[in-house]
């Protein structure tokens, strides 16, 4: 019996030991990568009368960037973002495959106003995270960011490129 415990606890040492070195040992972006990879811009959201917050966000606007994203990021700054930019309204789903940060994702209208957000969404997960409406941008902010600046349903998204146009 004792040599069967002592064998089980080796297994899962090495198992544990296998599965932190592949997580180690994968493939990561730095933040020289998402700049030579996306366009960056500012963007502003209004969260209330009284209360407008600044991103710098890398803007994926091609196919081959939606679906990269922030995929392999392990770190996000302050203050950073992504802004995945659509050319048509469509009910939009995104998931966190290789993404190892929690994330909020905000769903927006043409107009710049948020439709609906998921906040400190599961890294690694790929359950699927749905817009409630036709969106035409996706912004994808660290997790808790749209909570502590009260940004919801019915901010307002300004940047250089007017949602609106």
């Amino acid at each position: 019996m004792g040599l069967q415990i002592l064998m089980t606890r080796a297994l899962s040492r090495i198992a544990a030991t296998v599965v932190l070195a592949f997580l180690l040992s994968g493939q990561s972006y730095s933040i020289a990568d998402l700049d030579s990879a996306f366009g960056k811009d500012t963007l502003v959201i209004t969260a209330s009368a009284h209360a407008c917050h600044r991103f710098d966000v890398w803007l994926a606007v091609t196919s081959k960037q939606h679906a990269r994203g922030l995929m392999h990021v392990r770190y996000l700054a302050a203050g950073a973002g992504m802004l995945f930019v659509y050319t048509a309204a469509e009910r939009r789903s995104m998931w966190m495959k290789n993404t190892y940060i929690p994330l909020d994702m905000l769903f927006i209208r043409r107009d710049g106003t948020v439709s609906s957000l998921v906040s400190n969404t599961e890294p690694l997960s790929l359950r699927s995270i749905s817009s409630i409406e036709p969106v035409t941008f996706v912004l994808e902010l660290n997790a808790g960011v749209a909570d502590r600046l009260q940004i919801g349903a019915d901010s307002q998204l300004s940047w250089s490129q007017d949602p609106g146009d």
